[in-house]
């Protein structure tokens, strides 16, 4: 229905154009809002205004002329029109007009509300890339979440969407996680090992290490007295953690030689293996997994380009990028003084490799301690003479966890979190998917679990499934009593006789298309939990004050037919939130 406004009102205003009323150079983009007040109309637009200082008229006087030209088009559709302070103008919907949303959403099912498939440009969103150190945690699930959602929006939209997790299987944690598994494999291999204060100490360590020694024996465990010899004092011996923990990484180099990368391979194989099997089992599915080590290549080809382009320089034998050229507040090594690369010499390349691949725009959703990080990363691009605002870069905020009302403290370095695995276990993954999104990306999130796990009106995502299973317990019943439902006939009702519950129903599930489009362009699912509550709430409510199944078969039919198209919404917007629609609960 915006849609046909927004129509009528570009109509009229090219007809003042026509007969010199307005000029003819006018720009303008026709906007029309569902109004939230009733008594108000149904939608209404600020066009006047808008124009108001283009056109050299007043906003209300413009208003008029413009109501004027929509009357004469004599639209069955628009029932009045009103206009209302300085020349906000009100449109108040036929009864006819209201209900036509109900054959749309038939005739489209699972369709209604999505754009045709492949209709706009491509997209890549990159999302979660946890290190591979450890298990996923409860605040990466908000990261899944938040990128499968966005990702599945942006493809209901009309987007060709590519989903990919950027392995970081180089570096210095990988190397830490190497060098944590060898000692405790050699603490299995019944040495007496002292652990760094900077390992990872996570129980799934000892699980890698097992793995190990089942694969390999006590090959790894050769001079192992030699491991502590000479090395730096750790903290809590006084020393620096980062040094010693350095240092043991430079031992097992040389004690293990060529065996080191077996050691490394094994865990980042293995923590890889359980991140993709526990994003799976979320509903979370790339297209692509691509890993850090191979851009080995393209970071020379990367860094060649901005040699080329003039952004890079010499200082105390490391590699400079002048980021600053670009609004970073100082500039970035890209290649130490010792010849290796950085990390951030990597993210080049890798955002490199991303636009060279031919994707329109990219989106990364990141951690919100990586606000620093986004400057430094368009920089790289503006230099490569790639557009900067191709690259969107979304912050998710940390969720926090409470149990019984107390905050759940977590550590990956220590071990001590809770998984997104256990998560799921304890909550199921509807509720999971639907709590994470229900605020904006950005905002803290604090996830309480009992509230996940209760059946009440409380639980958002309980109250929208209930409403579903609510309905096809009414149809199951029907079927039971031999009836059926003649939704032609439902339609006709509802057009002629509708209460006011209805008609409020009905303009709610018209707005479920702008919804849809809105959470995808602006990267915001938390608008879809919204409606979808505030749907299941209505529904609840109507329901209740209605009793469906009544003898008078004009009345049930309008009912019935009503309650299929808010079921087909419901599970619509749930679906695209990775979340189930039950039949019953």
């Amino acid at each position: 229905m915006k849609d046909v406004i927004a129509q009528l009102i570009e109509s009229a205003i090219q007809e003042l154009q026509q007969d010199n009323t307005l000029p003819g150079d006018l720009k303008f983009r026709v906007m029309v809002d569902t109004t939230k007040d009733k008594s108000h109309g149904d939608f209404a637009t600020n066009i006047a205004l808008m124009l108001a200082k283009q056109a050299g008229t007043a906003p209300r006087a413009l208003a008029e002329n413009i109501c004027a030209k929509i009357e004469n088009s004599n639209n069955a559709q628009i029932e009045k029109l009103e206009i209302a302070g300085p020349g906000f103008i009100n449109f108040f919907v036929s009864s006819a007009s209201q209900f036509a949303v109900l054959e749309d959403i038939f005739a489209r099912g699972e369709n209604f509300g999505r754009a045709d498939a492949n209709s706009k440009p491509s997209i890549q969103v990159e999302f979660v890339s946890a290190n591979p150190t450890g298990p996923l945690h409860v605040g990466h699930g908000r990261g899944a979440a938040y990128g499968a959602t966005v990702s599945d929006f942006l493809e209901a939209a009309g987007y060709q969407v590519q989903r990919e997790y950027y392995v970081n299987d180089a570096g210095r944690q990988m190397n830490i996680l190497a060098a944590s598994v060898w000692l405790r494999y050699l603490e299995l291999q019944g040495q007496d090992i002292k652990f760094p204060v900077n390992g990872y100490k996570g129980e799934y360590i000892f699980d890698i290490a097992k793995d190990l020694q089942s694969k390999h024996g006590d090959v790894f465990s050769q001079n192992a007295e030699d491991v502590y010899k000479d090395l730096p004092k750790d903290e809590d011996e006084g020393g620096d953690k980062e040094l010693y923990i350095d240092a043991v990484i430079v031992r097992a180099r040389e004690l293990l030689g060529d065996g080191f990368k077996t050691v490394y391979d094994l865990g980042a194989d293995s923590i890889v293996d359980e991140i993709r099997e526990d994003l799976g089992e979320f509903g979370v599915n790339y297209q692509r997994w691509f890993s850090e080590a191979s851009l080995k290549d393209s970071i020379e080809v990367a860094l060649a380009k901005l040699q080329e382009n003039g952004f890079l320089y010499e200082k105390n034998g490391a590699t400079w990028f002048r980021s600053t050229d670009f609004g970073d507040d100082k500039d970035r090594v890209v290649k130490r003084d010792n010849g290796e690369t950085t990390y951030f010499a990597s993210d080049i390349a890798y955002h490199y490799d991303k636009f060279e691949r031919g994707f329109e725009r990219v989106i990364n959703v990141w951690g919100a301690d990586h606000h620093g990080y986004i400057t430094r990363v368009k920089a790289s691009l503006q230099a490569l003479g790639i557009d900067p605002e191709k690259l969107t870069v979304k912050l998710v905020q940390f969720a926090i966890l409470y149990r019984g009302g107390e905050r759940v403290q977590m550590s990956t370095r220590s071990g001590s979190f809770v998984t997104l695995r256990e998560l799921r276990e304890e909550v199921g993954n509807d509720a999971a998917r639907f709590f994470y999104v229900t605020r904006k990306a950005e905002q803290h999130m604090d996830f309480d679990l009992d509230l996940a796990k209760s059946q009440s009106k409380d639980n958002p995502v309980y109250y929208i499934q209930y409403a579903h299973a609510r309905i096809a317990s009414m149809l199951r019943k029907l079927e039971e009593e031999g009836a059926s439902v003649d939704q032609a006939n439902g339609l006709s009702q509802l057009t002629s006789n509708a209460i006011e519950a209805e008609t409020e129903l009905a303009k709610r599930l018209a707005q479920y298309p702008q919804t849809l489009f809105n959470s995808a362009e602006q990267f915001e699912p938390h608008t879809m939990t919204h409606y979808l509550r505030d749907l299941a709430s209505e529904f609840h409510t109507y329901y209740n004050a209605n009793k469906m199944l009544v003898e008078d078969h004009n009345v049930r039919d309008a009912r019935i037919t009503l309650s299929l198209a808010v079921q087909q919404v419901l599970r619509n917007g749930l679906n695209l939130l990775g979340v189930s629609a039950p039949d019953s609960m």
